[in-house]
């Protein structure tokens, strides 16, 4: 049986909110635990609930989401977040997960493109138009950081990255080291600092840069 994903939603349009949080527990592995409509009060629902999902509207009261991605994935580090937006563009999407976000959706989606992006994050994927494919704007290059990468990460944070790039989830890790779920967390965030990210896409990356230097040395 699936674990049951934790929920917070963050969405200005409270009919729109319901609708989503309708369509979420349909499904058996979906629970919604907390609902606003301010970038400020959802950091405290992150807070509070540390959700394994949230869902944000990109255009919030505040402004932007991009000012909230970052916070909180510090206050949840394992939490995936979905950007719920007008704008449907690639560098839209880059940017947003450069900024530590696990997806975006366009508003006009369909419920069941909604479940189809969510079951992708359990399986860590992501998922993508294919028209998105076919654009110019996809096929440009990510740039890569040319300077040295100076971090020291202990025995247990390099283990914990080992199996994170070979996609075992959280409390897999944390069984087999014998630490709580809570304290991965933890290792996670002190990882985030050292390697100076915010995302675990963006610590995937670097941590490949790392061990690239790291297997040179030795």
């Amino acid at each position: 049986m699936k674990k049951v994903w934790q929920v917070v939603i963050v969405d200005i349009h409270p009919t729109s909110m319901l609708g989503t949080k309708l369509i979420l527990e349909e499904q058996q592995d979906l629970l919604v635990r907390g609902m606003t409509s301010t970038g400020s009060e959802g950091l405290e629902l992150v807070n509070i609930h540390q959700p394994d999902l949230i869902l944000m509207d990109y255009r919030l009261p505040e402004g932007q989401a991009d000012q909230y991605i970052s916070q909180m994935k510090n206050l949840s580090a394992h939490s995936h977040i979905i950007i719920l937006t007008d704008e449907d563009n690639v560098k839209l999407f880059r940017h947003l997960i450069s900024l530590g976000a696990s997806g975006m959706l366009s508003k006009q989606a369909s419920p069941s493109q909604l479940i189809h992006l969510i079951s992708g994050l359990r399986e860590g994927c992501v998922s993508i138009p294919l028209s998105w494919l076919a654009s110019s704007e996809w096929a440009q290059p990510v740039e890569s950081p040319a300077e040295e990468l100076i971090v020291e990460l202990t025995e247990t944070e390099t283990f914990i990255m080992e199996r994170i790039v070979q996609g075992v989830t959280y409390d897999k890790i944390a069984s087999e080291i014998n630490v709580s779920r809570r304290s991965i967390d933890n290792y996670l965030r002190k990882i985030y600092v050292k390697l100076d990210v915010s995302s675990r896409a963006q610590a995937i990356e670097r941590y490949a840069l790392y061990a690239r230097q790291t297997k040179t040395v030795s």
